[in-house]
């Protein structure tokens, strides 16, 4: 984390994909503020979906611009790893340990 702030610090690969994906930091932040928190696969996914936006719309917040955007965080959440703009949350759902074919 930043030590002047909560926020966490943006990897350099992080920020070259925002930049392509042309998300801006104000949308991470939004993100990060707003979004629900998925542990998964080692790593903590920041992610605001279609339920978080009619929730916060409810509230007086608006979040539609934001719908989509996923943050992946170390799992301390100390570092933004990668962001990235997905509608389908299925990949974000925990899978078993074991699986059976």
């Amino acid at each position: 984390m930043n030590k002047d702030s909560n926020t966490p610090a943006i990897t350099k690969h992080a920020w070259t994909r925002m930049c392509k994906r042309g998300l801006n930091w104000q949308t991470v932040d939004t993100v990060l503020s707003y979004g629900r928190v998925i542990h998964v696969r080692g790593a903590a996914i920041h992610a605001i979906g279609r339920k978080e936006v009619e929730k916060l719309a409810r509230s007086g917040v608006d979040v539609g611009g934001c719908e989509g955007v996923q943050v992946v965080c170390t799992p301390n959440g100390s570092d933004i790893l990668t962001v990235y703009r997905n509608r389908d949350f299925r990949g974000l759902k925990p899978r078993g340990s074991r699986r059976w074919h």
